[in-house]
Parts: C-alpha cells; structure tokens; sequence
C-alpha cells in the first residue's frame, strides 16, 4: 500500500489490513531484474495484458475496459519496477493493446518493453497481407514504432499443420524475421501450448530462426508432474531444460495455472502459512516460476491492485526458494495433480460459447467444490453438507442459469482452441451430473 491508500482498480480507496500494515511499504527500488538475449535488464514480474479490469456498466459489443484503472495499475507497476507488458490483438476482445498503449504512451518510452504477438488464428488472417495487417495494427494500437518482443502467439495447437498454414508456408515468419533486422522487433519468439513435435521443430531450427526468447507454461504442479505418463498438464521441466541448452531465455506463463495456485487444499495451505504465516499461498507458485536462472520475467495477468501489490512484494525484492522449500512445492504439486479437477486455465479461448455457456466460470467452481470438498473426512457430516451447499449457490449465483453445465449440447466447437486439450463437452456432462448430485443431496 502507498501512503493514505492507493485506489483500487475499481477506483475505490483501499485501507491497509492489520497483516498489510505490518509488512511495511513496497520499495520501489528494489524489483529483481534478468538480462536478456541482448543485454536488455527486464523485471522478473511482467505484466500480463489479458484480463484487464472493465466498467461496471458493460455494454454488448463495445469497449467495456476501464482506461482509468488500466491507467493507475500501470502507472503504479511502472513506479515499483515493472518494465515489461505482455499484450496481444485478441486480449479483453480486441481492445486491449488499445488499452495497453493508452496507458504506457503516457511514459517515456524507453522505461517500459512491450511484447504483442501474431495472433493469426482464423484462416482469414493466414494470408501474407493479412497477417503484416495485424502487425502494424498492433503497431498503431500500441503506439509505438518497434516492438520490444514479439511472438508467433500459441503454435503447436493444430499441429505442424497449423504451424505451416500460420506462419512458413505463406511468409509470415520470414517477414518478422526481416523486421527484426530493421530493427522494428527487437526480440523475436513464440509461446507454445499443444503439439510437442512443433516446439522441437522450432528448436531444431534455432540455428536458423535464432530465438531471441520463448513463452512456455511452467508452475509447480506442470514441473513435478511433467514426467509421468497419466498426467494431462504441460511438459515444463522439458520445456525449460530444452531452451536451457541452447540459452534461450523463457518467459513464463500460467505460474498460477489459471489462479488455480492461489488457493490450495487446507492441509496445504497449513503448511505453506507455518513457514512464512505473511506470504499469500499465490506467493509461493511466483517464487518458484522465478526459481530458474533462464527465466526472464514472469507473467501475471493482474486485474486487481491488491494482486499487483501481493506480486510485487514476491519480486521486489526477490527471495530464492530453499531446498526444503522446493521439496515441498513438489510435494504440494503432486497431490493437487492427483484431484480429478479440470485442467482449465481461464484462458478465454474457448469463448465464446456458441450456445452461450460461461465454460471458465463453471470450470472454476467445480474445482474449488473439488478441492474444498476433499479435506472432508465424512461426507455425512454437517461441515461437509455446508461446504456443498456454500458451492451450490455460488455456482446458481455466479453462473447464469442459461450459460450452466446443461446447455452444452456437445458441438465441440472449442476443443481446437483449448490450449490444454480439455475434452470439453465430455467435462460439461460430468460436471452437470455432479451439479445435480448436489441438489439431490441438499
């Protein structure tokens, strides 16, 4: 907190908790930096641009960001060290790398680096002209002449196909290979999500392509559970390891799994707080995205200046993990590996829904009904019976009764978009049928 309290994201003025107070202030001069590919000094906790904050009064098919917010979330990340800002066409519904360069043109531009990427999904955009459209739409939007980093956004997802269709067959990569030699990107990679044959492809052709740096999904719960053959998550201990070798700089995604991370089971959590009772359990999935000496920053997608704050208190200054407590995060890792949640990251991509269900939402509540439910010894008992009853009504509170489990009536399509590979009609029916063994059961 600053001083007199800062204002929310909701424009509301935050009071300091007790626990808050005692912390004392945030330093601003003391955020963790790592060099990149070329000497570039980046904050260790990046910015991510995909869930920016929007007016209480939405409107269907408009601009609904909240600038002003936006604006006092960046102005305030900027003045405790936060330099880099992740962005995308498709983020917040298009709107925003508007957004995004709204609120950082209003600071010098050498304090900030801005990463954007080619977001060429539909086949409509696949075309040379097409995609160089979007690039210097991002350009414009963004307001800048060069981008800092720049990515081929989400290849692996459909495969070497889709790789081919995206971005070698019709020019495109050569293009922002060409750009980067004029200087208009000054870093250039991809983020990865899907066919693992694709990351090796690109890899195997670093000596040509020469990465400047790479996105991949890595936390706690992927890495430990990476080498086993059951599990359904993200191969990030290999991921890592491979772009280790050839000293590729990894910028992280999904540290927190979607949020998933930020609340574990209570026995967990008991454990975690037993160390350092201070520490949000979110904390402890930063500290070990950061753990790696290849990692370049961090992203956290930050809508509320309470999570900016908690995030900033992990990274400045930051405080490398112990032996012990690395063995405890695997520990940790691996039993929530082994609860039948969905994998589902709240990336937005599978939205919207054709037939208008709310699949984050639900997703969401089932696995805190999953993860809240499982610390229960009896299920008989009253404790139990509340918890059940607690989550009901979140989820008939929260979830619009038209947008529910039921209304999926199995078209599939949004399992070519699910960067996780969730069979998502198959999960809507599961998580119908256990929506209704609550009701029967209250």
């Amino acid at each position: 907190m600053v001083a007199g309290g800062a204002l929310s994201s909701c424009g509301k003025k935050e009071t300091e908790s007790a626990e808050e107070a005692a912390l004392g202030p945030i330093p601003t001069d003391q955020m963790e930096y790592r060099s990149g590919k070329h000497g570039e000094k980046v904050s260790l906790l990046g910015y991510g641009c995909m869930r920016w904050p929007e007016v209480a009064d939405k409107k269907e098919g408009e601009n609904n960001l909240d600038q002003e917010a936006i604006n006092r979330l960046i102005d305030y990340a900027m003045e405790h060290g936060v330099n880099y800002y992740d962005t995308s066409p498709v983020y917040c519904q298009g709107y925003s790398e508007r957004a995004t360069g709204i609120a950082l043109s209003r600071h010098p531009r050498d304090k900030y680096m801005v990463a954007t990427k080619m977001s060429n999904f539909d086949p409509r955009l696949w075309s040379l002209e097409a995609s160089k459209n979007l690039y210097y739409t991002s350009l414009k939007e963004l307001q800048v002449d060069y981008f800092d980093f720049y990515l081929l956004h989400s290849i692996g997802g459909g495969g070497m196909k889709n790789l081919h269709n995206r971005f070698l067959d019709n020019g495109v990569l050569d293009f922002l290979l060409e750009e980067r030699k004029a200087g208009r990107i000054r870093n250039l990679g991809f983020s990865f999500h899907g066919d693992i044959e694709v990351f090796d492809y690109m890899l195997a052709h670093n000596d040509e392509y020469q990465w400047d740096f790479v996105q991949i999904q890595l936390n706690y719960v992927d890495w430990t559970n990476s080498r086993r053959s059951d599990w359904k998550g993200g191969d990030a201990e290999y991921l890592y390891r491979e772009l280790e070798k050839r000293g590729i700089p990894a910028v992280i995604m999904e540290p927190l799994l979607g949020g998933r991370l930020a609340k574990v089971n209570k026995h967990s959590t008991e454990e975690l707080k037993s160390i350092e009772p201070q520490r949000s359990i979110a904390s402890w999935a930063f500290r070990f995205a950061g753990h790696e000496k290849g990692t370049l920053t961090v992203l956290s997608g930050m809508t509320y200046m309470e999570h900016l704050q908690d995030n900033l208190r992990t990274f400045a200054p930051y405080k490398e993990l112990t032996d012990s407590e690395l063995e405890l995060l695997y520990k940790i890792g691996h039993e929530f590996a082994t609860f039948p949640t969905v994998p589902c990251t709240a990336c937005q991509y599978c939205m919207p829904c054709p037939y208008g269900l709310d699949i984050p939402t639900i997703f969401r509540h089932y696995n805190d009904c999953l993860n809240d439910g499982m610390i229960a010894e009896n299920e008989q008992s009253s404790d139990y019976r509340k918890l059940r009853k607690k989550y009901l009504h979140s989820y008939l509170q929260k979830v619009e009764r038209e947008r529910q489990a039921d209304h999926c009536i199995g078209c599939g399509k949004c399992l070519s978009h699910c960067p996780q590979k969730i069979d998502i009609p198959r999960q809507m029916q599961r998580i119908d049928k256990y929506e209704q063994s609550l009701r029967e059961s209250l």
